[in-house]
């Protein structure tokens, strides 16, 4: 009999799942980015089970907090909510089928050659002083590049952001 936890870890898993799919073949693109909000809420409740506290509190406030927010008022300042997404074309149905089944045998090719069995008692050290050292590092193995890179990619997206809601505010007369 499974312990209540393998059965916890396939319930998030098939969560996460069912809401990625339904997040790419939404017609509607404000469902998809809700279906999209789901799934990262539902990776977030992975890092929760693995008892990664803190960076399940990343993922919910860097992604769920701010990149699905940036999304959704995106999404309603193009005043596109409503709308539903043309249907696709079957050279893209066919060129994602083939992606998919690509990155399927990609994966079974790693399970099948992995040997999990090393690495299931090795102790890893998530405390949030250690993360922080390795983020904020000059060292070799620090992330300091691509989490200032990162800031740069956000800062653009906002700067974006209010630029296309003042050239719709001029449209309308308002500004």
């Amino acid at each position: 009999m499974m312990e209540l936890s393998t059965i916890g870890f396939y319930v998030i898993a098939a969560m996460m799942l069912v809401f990625g799919i339904l997040s790419v073949t939404s017609r509607k693109i404000f469902r998809s980015a809700i279906w999209l909000l789901l799934t990262l809420v539902c990776i977030a409740a992975l890092y929760f089970w693995m008892q990664m506290e803190f960076i399940a509190a990343i993922q919910i406030v860097v992604y769920v907090g701010g990149i699905v927010v940036l999304i959704i008022f995106s999404i309603f300042l193009t005043q596109q909510s409503g709308k539903e997404m043309p249907s696709t074309k079957v050279s893209r149905l066919v060129s994602s089928a083939l992606a998919a089944l690509f990155g399927a045998a990609f994966i079974i090719n790693i399970l099948l050659h992995h040997t999990f069995g090393e690495t299931a008692n090795l102790v890893l050290d998530a405390s949030v002083s250690k993360i922080g050292t390795q983020m904020l590092s000059l060292e070799k193995g620090g992330y300091i590049l691509p989490f200032e890179a990162v800031s740069f990619l956000l800062l653009a997206a906002m700067v974006g952001c209010i630029v296309i809601a003042m050239k719709h505010n001029t449209k309308n007369g308002d500004a």
